[in-house]
């Protein structure tokens, strides 16, 4: 009789065979991960996370980071006594919020998770979104109600020098990189994390563009678990956005993915990184757990 301990290694050895032929199928591909939300904040999540990154880079795909870190700022601002506006999904940042932004992104965040993929066995680059992002300040933005706010050091990017990152992926290391850009007068900009990573991806020719967050998908309604839309095309993303069902922070993921998509990256995902090994589960199984973007 096969003992509780069999059971379990022979259903290990089956995942990783099932696994197989999608380790074959990307090799050699490059993904770009886009990491923040609340999967961020818990110290198991990220240590979860960041072992499945140094697994892809193992079995010879090639994984990017983007990370973000808007709770860890939003937090850091308050303690400086600094408040938060958020217009249109931006977080409005003068120059003292600036000063935070920075040194959490690139002083606190980014090292930390380089760190940690080194811990795991990996290699990690950090690298400030400042180096390869160039950006422009966005143009005052309309609100709900009243004029124009000016969002102050908030940046759209113009272009990508992307050298830096492709060196890293070549030499098997795994770039980290902040959601920082630089315009014209090197003056740093705090750029949205989601636009970052769907602008490197279409830069880098990515296969795959996966967003994690602290949300399990596309839902039709947030409050039913069996809600979850697994696929959608652009189409229906105009519709699901005119329809309210895609609204706030989950719209420039969305966006930023059609725009990856229309530039040439494969496909994209939205995943929850709450879930144990959400980004091997969401790769290297026939189903999925969260949604796919397509052409």
């Amino acid at each position: 009789m096969r003992t509780m301990s069999q059971a379990t290694e022979a259903a290990r050895v089956e995942a990783l065979v099932e696994a197989l032929p999608f380790i074959q199928q990307f090799r050699g591909q490059t993904f770009v991960i886009k990491y923040g939300g609340s999967a961020m904040e818990d110290e198991h999540l990220v240590e979860r996370t960041l072992r499945d990154v140094v697994f892809l880079e193992a079995v010879g795909i090639n994984p990017v980071i983007v990370h973000g870190g808007g709770k860890a700022i939003t937090s850091r601002l308050r303690e400086a006594g600094i408040k938060t506006k958020f217009v249109n999904g931006l977080r409005v940042t003068d120059a003292a919020s600036m000063a935070v932004v920075e040194s959490t992104l690139d002083g606190v965040i980014n090292p930390m998770i380089a760190a940690k993929i080194t811990e795991f066995g990996g290699r990690a680059a950090s690298i400030s979104g400042r180096t390869i992002l160039r950006a422009a300040r966005v143009p005052p933005q309309a609100g709900a109600k009243g004029p124009a706010v000016d969002l102050g050091l908030v940046g759209d990017i113009q272009s990508v020098v992307i050298a830096a990152v492709k060196r890293a992926v070549e030499v098997e290391t795994v770039p980290v990189i902040s959601p920082l850009g630089m315009d014209a007068n090197g003056t740093v900009l705090n750029i949205n994390a989601d636009v970052a990573a769907g602008a490197i991806a279409a830069e880098l020719g990515a296969s795959k563009l996966i967003f994690i967050s602290d949300v399990r998908g596309i839902m039709r309604n947030p409050a039913q678990a069996d809600s979850l839309i697994p696929s959608v095309n652009q189409d229906l993303i105009g519709r699901l956005i005119k329809d309210e069902i895609i609204e706030g922070g989950m719209i420039p993921k969305v966006e930023s993915a059609v725009a990856a998509l229309a530039r040439g990256v494969g496909k994209a995902h939205l995943i929850d990184g709450r879930v144990p090994h959400a980004l091997l589960q969401e790769i290297f199984t026939n189903s999925g757990i969260g949604t796919e973007i397509v052409s």
